[in-house]
């Protein structure tokens, strides 16, 4: 993506660490959260590479269609899983936007990559994603939110308050507030990307 270095190197920074916690994820022993932790580790690591800034490396030309072509696989797969739960309709939005990302890199004037001039994306289809992103990372912002009401009125919360633990230990690869925090930083790693764009 275009922009400054600084930045760029801290969106590679939390997209990497995004992208390894999701994989320390995929040792869950919920089947569910290890399905879903592959495709968004997926996601951050591609995300930290596309995000390395073009003063330091600029991809050859195969690679944006390479790009396209793996996360066209990834949204496929999400268009697939997304029958049985709607959550995998996220992840083919955030899949559909790298593809579109790729590709306009890949139309994209080379010397616009060294350069940091921008590329020229569908301004519509730019602001869909970004209005759709912001909305997302607000939405898991507050779902981060600490909320006492259900406690209180005798919810699911088990031991520690957390939903669904019925008094047993649950490890750190299940906790639902460290996947919604990585599933946040995605969500501000992909607004940032699609405002370099």
């Amino acid at each position: 993506m275009h922009g400054p270095t600084s930045p760029g190197w801290l969106l590679v920074t939390l997209c990497a660490a995004t992208g390894a916690y999701c994989l320390l994820r995929m040792r869950s022993h919920v089947e569910e959260q290890r399905r879903a932790a592959g495709g968004e580790a997926l996601m951050g690591f591609g995300m930290a590479v596309m995000a390395v800034p073009p003063s330091v490396f600029i991809p050859p030309p195969w690679a944006w269609p390479a790009y396209a072509a793996v996360f066209g696989a990834a949204a496929l797969r999400a268009l697939w899983t997304a029958r049985a739960d709607s959550h995998h309709l996220h992840h083919l939005v955030g899949s559909s936007a790298m593809v579109y990302m790729a590709v306009t890199m890949a139309v994209s004037p080379p010397d616009a990559h060294a350069h940091g001039a921008a590329a020229s994306g569908v301004p519509v289809l730019t602001g869909v994603l970004l209005l759709y992103f912001a909305g997302y990372v607000l939405l898991s912002g507050a779902r981060l939110l600490p909320w006492t009401g259900t406690a209180a009125a005798g919810g699911s919360a088990g031991a520690g308050g957390v939903p669904g633990s019925a008094g047993g230990a649950v490890g750190w690869s299940d906790r639902p507030e460290l996947a919604r925090a990585c599933r946040l930083s995605m969500g501000i790693g992909m607004l940032a990307m699609l405002l370099a764009l």
